[in-house]
């Protein structure tokens, strides 16, 4: 089985979110003798760590997810039945969103005859939900047992216009807020006996929506305040409502953090009667481009495609956000992002091929 069928294979497999589709038994079995499988699986998610020491050295685990996001309607072909045009692009759900990365680094990691030190994949079928029992206990399991990589690549599609372009070194964080404005209902006709929450919040507005927080930097843009739901009302013309309830994302850089938002709020809103929840999705992290990851994946790039890839961190987030906090040098390399989640989802063949190379060539030369 090539790099191109295993990629079909992957694909013709139903696996939505937390089913499998049957993956993770095949892949194990896929890379044969000599691969030491550890099953952690939980709550209808299941997850394999599958590793192989070839002598004393770094530990390299490529991470991702086989499963996908529903398929939708509207599509051309079958969304489980992997189609091939006549200009190469192959069609069906998760061809870039991942089980291109999946392909490509099993069968890199399969046909690996050495490494100056132990390989693993780390696969979970639940990045695309709520990620509570995928890549997270799967960690947690490999930290109590002394078992944790050094290096990982994830390879989430990070490229913009062509392959080999980008790679993630970093990602934003996340802060959800949920805040809520108490007025008083009353009738319409007499604004004066009643407190309109809409009216408090509509001229204090500007000074959040769209907000920048802080100016960024090298790697990172600007956190940003953006309001995703606004509600009030009870759907009619004659009452003015009692409540407005409103909810905002912060993808925060490492110049942003919580107390940031809190004080921002309560600037603009303290004179009001509001009540303010704030949950953080996920942290900030950034790999030093100085580490062997970043230089041995930009020169396997450079030499696969002959493009020196940018450093980024824009996007949103990924299962390489619980990787960071222990310690693992992670970064993310994969195809282009450009139909992810969306009907008629497809990848460039040459594009399965190149990264396949990549990672096949980041295994070789190692150092």
């Amino acid at each position: 089985m090539d790099i191109i069928e295993l990629f079909k294979y992957l694909l013709s497999k139903k696996s939505e979110t937390p089913d499998d589709g049957g993956l993770l038994d095949f892949i194990a079995e896929h890379l044969g003798e000599g691969w030491q499988a550890v099953r952690v699986d939980k709550e209808g998610v299941k997850n394999l760590f599958i590793s192989k020491r070839f002598g004393e050295g770094d530990h390299l685990c490529f991470a991702g997810h086989v499963d996908v996001v529903p398929a939708g309607d509207g599509w051309i072909f079958d969304p489980y039945e992997p189609v091939e045009d006549e200009e190469g692009f192959i069609f069906a759900r998760g061809a870039q969103d991942m089980k291109s990365g999946v392909a490509a680094f099993t069968q890199a990691v399969k046909e690996a005859k050495d490494f100056p030190g132990t390989l693993s994949l780390l696969l979970t079928s639940d990045e695309e939900g709520d990620a509570h029992f995928g890549t997270k206990i799967v960690l947690e399991y490999l930290k109590e047992h002394d078992m944790l990589p050094d290096f990982a690549v994830v390879a989430e599609p990070t490229c913009e216009e062509k392959f080999g372009d980008a790679i993630k070194v970093g990602r934003r964080g996340s802060i959800n807020g949920y805040l809520y404005i108490q007025g008083k209902q009353g009738h319409a006709a007499y604004p004066e006996k009643a407190i309109n929450p809409i009216h408090q919040i509509a001229p204090r507005l500007p000074k959040l929506a769209g907000k920048e927080l802080d100016s960024g930097d090298e790697f990172f843009a600007p956190s940003r305040f953006v309001i995703t739901d606004i509600r009030s009302g009870m759907q009619v013309t004659n009452v003015t409502p009692d409540r407005l309830d409103m909810m905002f994302n912060v993808r925060n850089n490492t110049k942003t953090t919580q107390k940031e938002i809190l004080d921002l709020v309560e600037n603009i809103l303290g004179d009001l009667e509001y009540d303010l929840r704030l949950t953080q999705g996920s942290y900030p992290f950034m790999t030093d481009t100085d580490t062997k990851i970043v230089k041995n994946i930009d020169k396997a790039i450079r030499e696969v495609t002959g493009i020196t890839p940018k450093h980024s961190t824009a996007g949103g987030t990924s299962d390489a956000r619980f990787m960071a906090p222990l310690g693992i040098k992670v970064i993310e390399f994969g195809v282009k992002n450009d139909t992810i989640h969306s009907v008629n989802e497809r990848t460039h063949k040459d594009e399965v091929i190149g990264l396949y190379k990549v990672f096949k060539k980041l295994i070789e030369e190692w150092q």
